[in-house]
């Protein structure tokens, strides 16, 4: 007769037994398996957790509500005459714009999801020279005009690296989904969307031939179009900047924040004008950097010629 010593205890570990008997137990009862056929529901895991959340994306919302801060301090005129439209006679409710609101949200959410502080700051960077350039270009050539008649005005000049992080996010999402279609149909579309575009800028900017910034624009674009590159990535970027750039300039030509030559609120040209400037920041984020290197690799031996000091 086996003493009651030598029976297995729930919880009991024998020596050589490779782990606990009650610890198996509670794995077996909260596997998915067990959860589903009980009519139990799978734990999840933390939003933040989910969403890719992690310290520089709390960083980068930091930043993002210290530059709307640092925007409305220095151009307090700009806020007081916003401020200012608000009507006591009618509820706030009505007078608040959702739209603002909605964007802010879901712009904050998405620059927050998957951050990175060396890629993202690259990104920064290289969008707020390009959205300088666009806004220099547009307000010059009188194709937009900012209620402030600024050309271009500096106030606006963040929303280019906030929007371009938030395509950045989007385009990741829309590469998951679409990694199956086949690499030809997305050669074939690439050829049709942007050579679209390439046609619909040709006539919106028709009246603006004779300016250089209006030439510079078309042979950048003609390039970036015309430049070997994944061509799946910029289908996705594009769509993706569109998609934004829908509610932007639906937000900012329905304000007359800026008003377009068209006076369109908005027209399709700017909205696609949005996908265009994503690809050709992407590009320009890949290109620039190799670009760099060539420039030091040519002055470095060049140094070591001459026998001068790095």
């Amino acid at each position: 007769m086996r003493r009651q010593s030598e029976f297995p205890l729930p919880g009991y570990n024998p020596p050589g037994n490779g782990g606990s008997f009650l610890a198996e137990r509670r794995a077996d009862f909260f596997s998915p398996h067990h959860l589903e056929t009980n009519g139990m529901s799978i734990p999840r895991p933390p939003v933040p957790n989910s969403l890719g959340w992690n310290r520089t994306s709390y960083f980068l919302l930091s930043m993002f509500l210290a530059v709307i801060a640092l925007i409305i301090v220095v151009w307090w005129p700009l806020a007081e005459d916003y401020l200012g439209q608000i009507n006591p006679d009618f509820p706030i409710w009505m007078q608040v714009d959702w739209l603002l609101i909605g964007i802010f949200l879901v712009m904050s959410i998405l620059i927050m999801c998957g951050a990175d502080l060396r890629t993202d700051a690259w990104i920064v960077f290289v969008a707020t020279l390009g959205g300088l350039t666009i806004e220099a270009w547009g307000t010059q050539t009188l194709l937009w005009t900012y209620y402030t008649s600024e050309r271009p005005p500096l106030w606006i000049v963040p929303a280019w690296p906030i929007a371009t992080l938030a395509i950045d996010r989007i385009c990741r999402m829309l590469a998951a989904l679409t990694r199956r279609v086949p690499d030809i149909w997305a050669g074939r579309l690439f050829q049709l969307v942007f050579g679209g575009f390439y046609a619909l800028m040709l006539f919106y900017v028709r009246g603006t031939l004779e300016k250089p910034f209006t030439l510079v624009a078309l042979l950048l674009c003609a390039l970036i179009i015309l430049s070997p590159g994944d061509r799946r990535r910029a289908l996705i970027l594009f769509a993706a900047g569109a998609g934004l750039g829908y509610f932007l300039e639906r937000w900012g030509t329905t304000r007359e924040c800026w008003t377009y030559y068209t006076r369109e609120t908005p027209p399709l040209f700017a909205v696609l004008a949005h996908g265009m400037a994503a690809t050709a920041f992407w590009r320009a984020g890949v290109l620039l950097p190799v670009f760099f290197r060539k420039i030091l690799a040519i002055r470095i031996p060049s140094r070591e010629r001459t026998g001068s000091a790095i």
